[in-house]
């Protein structure tokens, strides 16, 4: 795999080829020291895979992937932004992947460098594999003649009575997704929805007020003890878990946890999420589940769709990663498999019929 690292700064530039390197499969092909500079190297070398850097000389990082997508021919590069674990950089990491970026990791030089914890450095290597390889994934099933939408079984019924809760997980790729699917959410949603994304809290917190201010429903980034509203979207702080309870009086509520709950890597866990609903509210859920590496959320939909759950998960050709929603059609729990704007029309007629009264949990 051929990768471009655009940075200004040559120490990022010299850990960042090192950490790729470490990987043979991956080969560092040449540097940008800015936007300008990333562009035309994105179209001369025609790299797989750009890391890239917000804040550059001559021309930042966002403006270099609005060109990068436009100019550079097909197969394009998959692009991974590069930002500070701060309110600006998380703002414009998300708005970066809304431009097309597959995925963003945190400008960390201590994290980058081969000094790093192992663990850490290998998560952050097969995160830039996958990508990569996600991205020649795509457009080898974009082309595909015989590419066809898988259609919903006569019997899948997602009529909105049917649940309580709608509980969605995604990891790389996410949030543009999430965006999509959210924002197509009707006002008069008469269920709550918890969101298990993977991002560092910044990330998170950024995410749920962009979310806020584009959707018809209300969003939050969930705290500890809150009670679930229908209408009310809840994004789940990076870095803890959470879980569906009920308070003493039988409401639905979040408990949210930093420490305590071995076994689940990633934080927040789809897994964990997921098991606390079947636990609480049995099978009256419905389940998302969008691109990301790994199988997080396939244990948990397991204990779902043993209770009654239904299950949608995006489909192979639209992900970044085609990892968690594999893993859940690979065992075959999922209900069917969804682009996202198959998705987004699921959730846009999420509203209740006419004549019955708006629930809350």
């Amino acid at each position: 795999m051929r990768v471009l690292v655009v940075d200004d700064s040559a120490v990022v530039r010299r850990a960042m080829t090192a950490l790729i390197e470490s990987d043979p499969s991956m080969k560092v092909v040449d540097y940008a020291r800015n936007g300008a500079d990333a562009v035309e190297k994105a179209k001369r070398l025609r790299p797989d895979l750009i890391v890239m850097d917000v804040e550059m000389p001559v021309l930042d990082g966002l403006s270099a992937l609005s060109r990068i997508q436009v100019e550079c021919e097909d197969p394009k590069p998959a692009v991974v932004i590069c930002s500070g674990l701060t309110s600006a950089g998380s703002a414009e990491a998300l708005h970066a992947m809304r431009l097309g970026a597959a995925d963003v990791i945190a400008k960390d030089p201590e994290r980058l460098s081969l000094a790093a914890p192992e663990r850490v450095r290998t998560e952050l290597v097969a995160r830039l594999r996958a990508i990569g390889e996600g991205r020649a994934r795509q457009h080898r099933l974009l082309r595909a003649p015989s590419l066809t939408t898988i259609r919903a079984p006569s019997d899948l019924d997602l009529s909105i009575d049917k649940f309580d809760l709608l509980a969605i997980g995604c990891s790389t790729g996410g949030p543009p997704v999430l965006e999509q699917i959210v924002t197509a959410l009707p006002p008069d949603l008469p269920v709550p929805v918890v969101v298990a994304q993977h991002m560092p809290e910044m990330f998170t917190r950024s995410l749920s007020h962009r979310l806020d201010a584009q959707c018809r429903v209300t969003v939050v980034h969930a705290d500890q003890g809150m009670p679930l509203v229908a209408g009310t979207v809840y994004i789940i702080r990076g870095g803890a878990h959470g879980m569906v309870a009920r308070t003493p009086t039988g409401r639905l509520a979040l408990t949210i946890k930093t420490e305590g709950c071995e076994g689940y890597v990633y934080k927040p866990s789809v897994d964990l999420l997921f098991e606390s609903i079947a636990k609480t509210i049995g099978g009256r859920c419905l389940g998302v589940v969008l691109t990301g590496m790994g199988d997080d959320g396939s244990r948990g939909a397991a204990s779902l769709v043993a209770l009654g759950a239904t299950i949608l998960t995006q489909n192979e050709a639209s992900c970044v990663v085609y990892g968690m929603p594999r893993a859940i059609a690979t065992a075959g729990l999922s209900a069917r498999a969804m682009s996202p704007a198959e998705l987004a029309d699921v959730m846009s007629e999420l509203s209740p019929p006419p004549e019955t009264e708006r629930r809350t949990a």
